[in-house]
């Protein structure tokens, strides 16, 4: 089997013996998912892949063992996201250990000439093809804390936890705003007579699809709703969790590809600000099955609360998957849109 995406074919021209290698953050690649080595992942997309084919598959949360003879690290769109496992890399495994870097030109991994240089770690280009690069090195002790790049902030009176790579990493981002602002009246008749100081009267069940840094599962946590946050990304679970704990909230955050960890679990509501990229590509796929696949995950009478972009095709979608929707809001740059399932419906 042939590789599929540039990077990994840069990597099936070498004549060099990965066995045993461990690949971090690389994209979904049939190639890789059919090979040797072991997987190291934030995606959950990516590690059900592997574990579905029987490979070795863990997250940064998770421990690394046994050390591996060699790791390739596929660089991020986001160089503090790549700084980020290049200090785990050195914090959890061996001094010495073989490590190459490789990543689209447009991507910036040219950049990890400088980013290695700053760590104290030398460098030699291997090979250039497809628009990308391959670089080595080893692996070495640079005395800096991974832990550093977790950051807090404030927004919307609440105190949120967030990390390299997590979408709005350290801010609110507009269309979140837009989408925080309709929340009380549309979800009024589901939390109960919402304000800022006071909760909704009736418990509800709402899902936070794509939950980031939390901000949507903690604006509804603290106001007495039981919450279940998911997000492809763990980074994004464990900010969601962080977040939670630093404003005294509870809630449930799961990694889920879209809805893959929740079963046949129906909701009183779902909240979203879905992505569209993956990396530097547009992909509909996840908000596409967000809409697509939500009255199956809706209690009767549920409702779909999404912001997106303005110029994204979510209204065709809208109405094949619950009939008809409505616009809350339309800034221009955002739109809000709800739907609601048929209370007839089961």
């Amino acid at each position: 089997m042939s590789a599929e995406t540039p990077v990994c074919q840069l990597l099936e021209r070498q004549a060099f013996d990965y066995r045993g290698w461990l690949w971090v953050a690389p994209p979904r690649d049939r190639w890789l998912e059919a090979g040797q080595g072991s997987l190291l992942s934030a995606d959950q997309s990516v590690l059900s892949a592997w574990q579905a084919r029987g490979r070795s598959a863990v997250s940064p949360f998770e421990v690394v063992e046994p050390a591996p003879p060699g790791v390739v690290l596929f660089w991020p769109k986001s160089h503090a996201l790549g700084e980020w496992w290049l200090l785990w890399l050195c914090a959890h495994l061996p001094t010495g250990t073989p490590l190459q870097l490789v990543g689209e030109n447009q991507g910036g991994i040219k950049r990890v000439l400088k980013v290695l240089a700053a760590l104290g770690l030398g460098c030699r280009k291997v090979d250039s093809a497809r628009r990308c690069g391959l670089y080595a090195t080893r692996l070495g002790r640079v005395g800096i804390d991974p832990d550093e790049a977790w950051k807090s902030f404030e927004a919307d009176g609440l105190r949120l936890v967030s990390h390299p790579g997590v979408f709005g990493h350290g801010k609110l981002d507009d269309g979140t705003r837009l989408l925080l602002e309709q929340l009380p009246g549309v979800l009024g008749e589901t939390l109960g007579e919402v304000t800022d100081e006071l909760p909704g009267n009736v418990l509800a069940d709402v899902l936070d699809m794509g939950c980031g840094d939390g901000i949507l599962a903690a604006w509804l946590a603290r106001r007495g709703v039981r919450v279940t946050a998911v997000d492809v990304n763990g980074f994004a679970v464990e900010a969601t969790r962080r977040t939670l704990a630093a404003n005294g909230l509870s809630g449930e955050a799961l990694a889920s590809d879209v809805y893959s960890a929740l079963g046949a679990r129906r909701f009183d509501a779902i909240v979203s600000n879905p992505p569209f990229h993956q990396e530097r590509a547009i992909d509909y796929g996840p908000a596409g099955r967000l809409i697509s696949e939500a009255p199956d995950h809706l209690n009767p009478g549920g409702q779909l609360i999404m912001v997106a972009n303005a110029f994204l095709p979510y209204p065709d979608l809208l109405t094949r998957a619950f009939g008809a929707f409505e616009t809350l809001a339309d800034d221009r740059s955002f739109r809000v849109y709800r739907a609601v399932k048929d209370g007839s419906s089961t």
